[in-house]
């Protein structure tokens, strides 16, 4: 039996700064027992909620299923443990598969040679038992497995969301460093807006936070788009109850008032992209995305602002950047009274240039940034 059949234990991935509110999202899902852990959360739970919080997290990176824990000194024995998973059981000859590892503080101190004893121990496994290999597929495999081997303890586990869950499948165009979905949407939770009052994101670039805005407010499934999941492979999935459970998801989908999102961007070829992507969406064809600098906005009252700012912060262009964030300082203070502003920088250094007072500071790292989301309240 597989650890994780047995005991209905997972693991789920996410993203620094974010373990709070991804607690609190599986919760509402149907997770119990949550346990945070480095880099992500250990939870319990039964097949509907399984394949809820695949369907359904808007925060939740990945979800690993744990096939197998033990101590792990050396390659030769890392090598003779994967063996001993009957992997006939969770996929066939007809598959594709890819091992991802992550060492530290171990006795196996690379990770691609972990990754390839696993791999050569899953393939001798076939041929024993089935005379064949499946093929290694490094990109979209049919079925992922993931190796963490962390101070000499080991675990092996197949991944139940058949890729990143951060990849939505609605961004058919994109942007220089665009950011990532799951980071937009924790921005999103963070900001507490609940479609009760309008949004904008005045520099939407290809418009991540727009969709994800759209995404929560409609409560458009996070999954919506994507064809398949891991968890589909599993020996003991039940179609039915995925069916069940997916359906259940989609009746909960709610059109939103027509101008309760905008967005706008000085890029043609920014607002042209997010116009694109937001149309893969339910109701995403109805938010207004213009081209338009910020600075010829007149006035935003009574508003969420959420924005990530393009200027150098992701980009590395630097040397403009304090005076850029003086006058989107101005802009706020002086044109968006009665709002509330959630920025994104990241580059934490430019905050002290905007020349405005927080209300908070989270850190939220992103891309190898070290970035801050920082609450305004706009008297």
């Amino acid at each position: 039996m597989f650890e994780y059949s047995q005991y209905n234990r997972y693991f789920a991935q996410v993203g620094d700064g974010i373990d709070e509110i991804a607690a609190d999202e599986l919760e509402a899902l149907g997770a119990r027992e949550i346990k945070p852990v480095y880099r992500g959360l250990y939870f319990v739970c039964d097949a509907p909620a399984l394949y809820r919080i695949n369907y359904m997290s808007r925060l939740v990176t990945r979800v690993l299923a744990p096939l197998m824990t033990f101590d792990c000194h050396s390659a030769k024995y890392l090598y003779k443990r994967a063996s001993e998973i009957e992997w006939p059981k969770l996929f066939t000859t007809e598959q594709t598969f890819a091992v991802f590892a992550n060492v530290s503080n171990s006795a196996i101190r690379h990770s691609q040679y972990a990754a390839l004893r696993v791999k050569d121990a899953v393939a001798d496994r076939f041929r024993a038992d089935c005379g064949r290999r499946p093929n290694v597929k490094p990109i979209d495999p049919d079925v992922s497995l993931a190796l963490y081997i962390s101070n000499n303890k080991a675990t092996i586990s197949i991944d139940t969301s058949g890729g990143s869950l951060h990849r939505r499948g609605y961004r058919k165009g994109s942007v220089e460093a665009p950011i990532q979905e799951t980071v937009a949407a924790a921005i999103v939770r963070f900001s507490g807006w609940n479609a009760e009052r309008p949004l904008v994101d005045p520099m939407c670039g290809s418009g991540t936070l727009l969709a994800e805005a759209l995404m929560h407010g409609s409560r458009i499934p996070a999954g919506f788009l994507r064809p398949r999941f891991g968890f589909e492979a599993l020996p003991d999935f039940d179609a039915g109850v995925w069916q069940a459970v997916k359906s259940e998801a989609d009746r909960g989908i709610e059109p939103l008032p027509s101008g309760l999102i905008t967005g706008g961007d000085i890029d043609g070829k920014a607002v042209a992209a997010a116009r694109a992507n937001l149309a893969n969406l339910p109701g995403g064809k109805s938010i207004d995305v213009s081209r338009r600098r910020y600075e010829d906005i007149d006035a935003i009252s009574g508003t969420t602002i959420l924005c990530n700012p393009p200027y150098g912060l992701r980009l590395g262009r630097a040397d403009a950047m304090p005076q850029f964030a003086k006058s989107l300082g101005d802009f706020l203070k002086q044109r968006c009274t009665g709002s509330e502003a959630y920025i994104y920088f990241g580059r934490r250094e430019v905050l002290k240039s905007l020349g405005l007072r927080s209300t908070w500071k989270k850190p939220l790292p992103s891309g190898g940034l070290d970035g801050r989301l920082v609450k305004y309240e706009l008297y």
